[in-house]
């Protein structure tokens, strides 16, 4: 049996499609995430982008669901607006990448103000591309990332990473020389791209398609025809 590392803890649902599709695998949390005491003004009406689950726990534990009612949220990614809707809030725009939701904003809200709700490491494109044409942007630092550095004797064939601090992270203690990456991504594969040339996108940014990226690098087809779809 072929074994992977996810450095990213799974759901039970995510461990048994792994299992289903006849990989073993090992799993740890490459980064750490603590939730700040931000403080943040947010009126009814305002717009929010958040672009990880991460950001919307910090903010649903700062903030009730009556203090966000008619908050206009702008977020990245399809996990994070299932989250969001799943409160009960309505999404305004949703994009896959930072950079997708930025034109998207330029193109149709340029003359609103916005709130960004991120983490202590964020990429810089989003927001650069948002000053850059003149939005107006708030930056409000709502959780904390740190490297979880583990060394790892096992050599693995493939490693799941979800995102680039991920790749730092495992990169760290640990090679990754003549090991695949298959990544959530296309800025987490720009970071593996520095450690190895064997690189595989997930072709949805999804844990779960990162995982079926994973069986079809190792030819599993226990997961049956729907696997395209996740």
């Amino acid at each position: 049996m072929s074994t992977v590392l996810s450095t990213k803890k799974l759901t039970p649902s995510q461990k048994q499609l792994l299992l289903n599709s006849g990989l073993g695998f090992v799993e740890y949390d490459a980064i750490i995430i603590d939730i700040l005491n931000f403080t943040a003004e947010i009126n009814p009406g305002d717009n929010l982008i958040i672009t990880s689950k991460n950001a919307v726990k910090a903010l649903l534990k700062k903030k009730s669901p009556d203090e966000l009612t008619d908050v206009k949220f702008f977020c990245v990614g399809e996990k994070t607006s299932e989250l969001l809707e799943s409160r009960g809030f309505g999404i305004s725009e949703m994009a896959n990448y930072g950079v997708d939701l930025a034109h998207i904003i330029i193109s149709n809200y340029s003359k609103s103000s916005f709130t960004y709700l991120c983490g202590s490491i964020r990429r810089d494109e989003l927001p650069l591309i948002l000053k850059d044409h003149q939005v107006d942007l708030k930056e409000v630092e709502v959780y904390s990332t740190s490297l979880n550095l583990q060394k790892f004797q096992q050599k693995f064939e493939a490693v799941l990473f979800f995102s680039p601090s991920g790749v730092e992270s495992f990169c760290f203690s640990s090679e990754l020389k003549n090991t695949t990456a298959i990544c959530i991504g296309n800025t987490t594969a720009s970071e593996a791209e520095k450690h190895t040339k064997s690189i595989l996108i997930a072709t949805k940014p999804t844990v779960e398609n990162v995982i079926v990226q994973a069986a079809k690098f190792f030819g599993k087809t226990a997961l049956g025809g729907k696997v395209e779809n996740i």
